[in-house]
């Protein structure tokens, strides 16, 4: 019998070039595949219209967002309220196909009346209240840290609504455990993150350069890149490349200062992923433990060695496949160290009985399938 879904975008997720559109996409895709008849719901702020998302999907509806200041101005966090479309629950109701809620963002209508007898599903990207806590910590703005913070308390104030799911899947076996905790009555599941990646593509050998990539653009990333390159990449004689998109002029700033690191500036995903594979040693830290942490995977299936602090591999149960480590001291003797090791045939073979069949697309999909 085919399945049709309801899946609800907090964006446009294509091209899939930023975490959250990567397991958007990629999860429309696997599901198609499986032969799901996806009716795909996005809203539209600062993406263009994508046909390649009508490929994958058996209907495409755009909305846009509410950024009024009255948006600002409610009592839920301004990324829900503006996405409330009376259109969005007008095409909801048409039918009673099952529908996936992408993000507590995209959550308004997840209580609404109209839709109680649904079969509905909420997939978690961040512990949203933790997430924007740490982007208040993570930037020095203040205002930007103020609405970071009034954000984060309001999440907190509306994450009860999920009571109105019956199930709830996570991007990483941490917050699975929260969820749980805060929610004991529902069904929690831990599916990764879908990525573009069907086979291991690390290439073994040497390099003579180490990378991070990000979107650079984001508090918490930026933070990340500038403790890198101060604190890290400064201290190399190695060439070391930050790659990401829209770097701050604060960030251009701190990496200009220094003869060893070079940055990319919005590269396409082609250079991204050549530049990842190519690396001798992708070092990815973060000082956020929550959420999706989907460039990891990402590097695991591309890259050669991968240096991360702890918090990057929060939840995920891929340790044995990275080197750890948390002080920056520390994390020079690593980089100086794997910079002199050739990634092998057997380091490859790890990563496939590790990744495989848990990190798999089809895999992942055939189990979110058997929820609706």
């Amino acid at each position: 019998m085919t399945k049709f879904l309801h899946v609800i975008a907090f964006d446009i997720p294509f091209p899939a070039n930023y975490g959250g559109a990567i397991d958007v996409f990629y999860k429309l895709k696997a599901l198609n595949e499986c032969g799901v008849k996806i009716i795909l719901h996005c809203f539209k702020y600062n993406r263009m219209e994508a046909h390649e998302l009508e490929l994958i999907c058996e209907k495409v509806y755009y909305y846009q967002r509410d950024t009024s200041i009255s948006a600002h101005l409610s009592l839920l966090p301004y990324t829900v309220y503006s996405r409330k479309n009376n259109l969005l629950i007008q095409n909801l109701i048409k039918d009673e196909y099952p529908i996936l809620f992408e993000g507590l963002m995209s959550c308004y209508y997840l209580n609404d009346p109209s839709i109680q007898n649904r079969i509905k599903i909420y997939r978690e990207a961040n512990i949203e209240h933790d997430y924007y806590r740490e982007l208040a910590r993570s930037t020095s703005h203040l205002a930007k840290k103020l609405y970071f913070l009034i954000e984060s308390f309001k999440f907190k104030v509306f994450e009860p609504k999920l009571l109105a799911a019956d199930s709830l899947i996570t991007v990483s076996q941490s917050d699975a455990s929260q969820l749980k905790s805060r929610f004991p009555d529902k069904t929690v599941q831990f599916i990764p993150c879908f990525h573009p990646n069907n086979e291991i593509i690390s290439l073994p050998g040497k390099s003579d350069y180490l990378l991070y990539h990000a979107n650079l653009s984001v508090p918490e990333n930026e933070f990340a890149a500038s403790y890198l390159c101060e604190k890290v990449f400064n201290k190399l004689s190695h060439k070391c490349i930050i790659a990401g998109l829209n770097p701050t002029r604060r960030l251009r700033n701190t990496i200009s200062k220094y003869p060893n690191i070079q940055l990319e500036v919005n590269p396409d995903n082609e250079r991204m992923n050549e530049l990842i594979q190519q690396a001798q040693v992708n070092v990815l830290v973060t000082f956020q433990g929550t959420g999706l942490k989907l460039k990891l995977l990402n590097t695991l299936f591309m890259g050669r060695h991968v240096l991360v602090n702890k918090l990057m591999l929060e939840g995920s149960g891929l340790d044995v496949l990275c080197t750890i480590s948390d002080l920056d001291n520390e994390q020079i003797q690593a980089c100086n160290r794997l910079m002199e090791i050739p990634f092998t045939s057997a380091d490859i073979k790890l990563r496939k009985n590790i990744l495989f069949p848990q990190f798999s697309n089809t895999e992942q999909a055939n189990i979110l399938c058997n929820l609706f």
